[in-house]
């Protein structure tokens, strides 16, 4: 009855009347409809992604590889939406903590951007000598003190395990961002997504991985990540900073599950693999996770990629680095169109992007 009432008014308006109350009717309904439009869209980018919504994200290890190609095609879209829009409005209301026990330029910046890109807030705490840390309070305290005023926290922190105790701790999501020589989940997450944008496939690639595999919390995670994917690994470092026996006994256990094991192998020369090489993965010898400073000088320049070593290499190779760089990577090799490194680390911010609506819900 109110529809026919209302089209019995509208045939006797005049017909500039009806066309002006149309249009006018049309905008409400737009205006009405497209917020729900809007979380509609965003529940079915998100979709695959659900049940990671109130969860930490502290290892590679909790993920499936559908899991994994689900969040890279989540951080696909994020790259598309932030080059078409800017800034989205998918988090807004929300508010992240960073807490960085360690010096963080990529991984705390690019954290905060994506938080922000998601048109929610920060709250930063990267500075822990002027916090209540220096005053001996606990990560656990800090912890619950924090999720007094936020949704999600993101933390680095320079003991290995630290991310599980603050998880523990906590009831709001946690992020791991490095938890010392551990792993560095979103770093291996954004290092795929790089590949696969870089190399349109991750299967069948030979990755080699060079530098300091003892104590790169990077490599760590990466490898295990890998071995859910049919790739050859290639690892390459002084014998003082090799590949820890129990990442590679991780990594052969999961290649094995899947059928294709024996794809580990270990080098000291970089020419043994270069010319095999699609992925060259290069770390820095972290200093300070050395004890005595002669150990470190007698091992920091074991390995230098200049324009020469990509002499051998193939055309379509690509060099990344999880950054920063001390001069394991000449800077003549930013020209060559094979460094990826700086792309990668502009991925870092959609991934992250990705995890963190995950996480918080959407």
């Amino acid at each position: 009855w109110g529809l026919r009432i209302a089209s019995l008014a509208m045939n006797s308006m005049p017909l500039s009347l009806r066309q002006t109350a149309t249009v006018a009717i049309f905008a409400s309904a737009i205006t009405l409809l497209y917020p729900v439009a809007c979380r509609l869209g965003r529940k079915l980018v998100f979709r695959k992604l659900k049940h990671l919504k109130g969860q930490d994200i502290l290892s590679v290890r909790q993920f499936s590889r559908e899991e994994v190609e689900a969040v890279l095609e989540v951080a696909k879209h994020m790259k598309h939406a932030v080059k078409k829009q800017g800034v989205l409005k998918y988090l807004e209301g929300k508010v992240l903590a960073t807490l960085f026990y360690e010096p963080s330029t990529r991984t705390s910046s690019s954290f905060v951007a994506a938080m922000l890109r998601l048109g929610g807030r920060v709250v930063p705490i990267h500075e822990v000598s002027s916090s209540s840390v220096a005053k001996g309070e606990t990560l656990s305290d800090t912890i619950k003190c924090l999720q007094s005023y936020t949704d999600a926290i993101v933390i680095r922190h320079p003991k290995m395990g630290a991310a599980r105790e603050a998880a523990d701790a906590g009831s709001v999501p946690i992020l791991n961002a490095g938890d010392g020589v551990g792993e560095h989940p979103t770093q291996a997450l954004l290092d795929l997504f790089t590949i696969q944008s870089e190399l349109g496939r991750i299967d069948g690639l030979h990755v080699t991985m060079v530098g300091d595999l003892k104590n790169g919390r990077t490599v760590h995670s990466l490898s295990k990540v890998l071995a859910l994917f049919n790739v050859h690994l290639h690892y390459v470092s002084p014998e003082s900073l090799r590949m820890p026996f129990e990442i590679k006994d991780q990594v052969e256990s999961v290649m094995n599950s899947r059928g294709f094991p024996g794809r580990q192998s270990e080098h000291r020369r970089l020419e043994e693999v270069l010319a095999l090489t699609d992925v060259m993965y290069v770390t820095r010898v972290q200093k300070e996770r050395f004890e005595r400073a002669e150990d470190y000088e007698g091992v920091k320049d074991a390995y230098v990629i200049t324009s020469d070593t990509l002499i051998g290499a193939k055309t379509d190779m690509i060099v990344m680095h999880p950054l920063p760089r001390v001069n394991e990577i000449a800077v003549s090799v930013d020209s060559d169109p094979r460094a990826a490194y700086f792309r990668q680390m502009e991925n870092g911010m959609y991934v992250r992007m990705a995890l963190l609506g995950a996480v918080c819900g959407l």
